[in-house]
């Protein structure tokens, strides 16, 4: 009759390789000094930039009577975005409305939705602010322009439609 064997068992793993600093005691330690914690860097904040003549134009109420008008109240409807960020995007945030044409004049409201003012194309003063952010941070464009869109993809962001902020 054959005996019963226990089956082998594994070797254990080996240590680790001390690290040279491992044991060693701070110099602040000894010193009675504070020592220095090193925390992590603070999350990036993301970038919501808002495409206003699309956005506006995405809600037929006469905005085409008030552009300047509709701009102010977008404006408005957006100061809470940075304090309570999107779906899928966790405050804080900062928002940048990009005025453009009969728009472009609205005053900055002081409760943190920054306003850019095309000079030219809204389009393309959108581009330029993926590029000076890119790779930075998260960026996210809320339009609903086909163009705009893909131009804004190649570089990176992120691409949402109108109704994803409140209009």
């Amino acid at each position: 009759m054959p005996l019963f064997r226990e089956p082998a068992l594994p070797e254990p793993a080996p240590a680790c390789a001390k690290s040279p600093s491992q044991g060693a005691t701070s110099q602040a330690a000894v010193s009675g000094e504070p020592a220095v914690s090193i925390t992590a860097p603070p999350p990036l904040v993301p970038l919501i930039i808002v495409d206003a003549a699309n956005v506006v134009g995405s809600v037929p109420d006469g905005w085409w009577r008030d552009r300047a008008g509709a701009a102010i109240r977008l404006r408005d409807r957006l100061a809470a975005v940075p304090a309570t960020g999107l779906s899928g995007i966790p405050a804080p945030v900062e928002v940048t409305l990009v005025v453009e044409g009969k728009a472009k004049d609205i005053p900055q409201d002081p409760d943190g939705v920054r306003i850019e003012r095309a000079t030219g194309s809204g389009d393309d003063k959108i581009i330029d602010l993926v590029r000076r952010e890119c790779g930075t941070r998260p960026i996210v464009v809320v339009t609903a322009d086909r163009g705009l869109c893909e131009r804004a993809l190649a570089l990176g962001a992120e691409s949402r439609g109108p109704s994803s902020v409140p209009r």
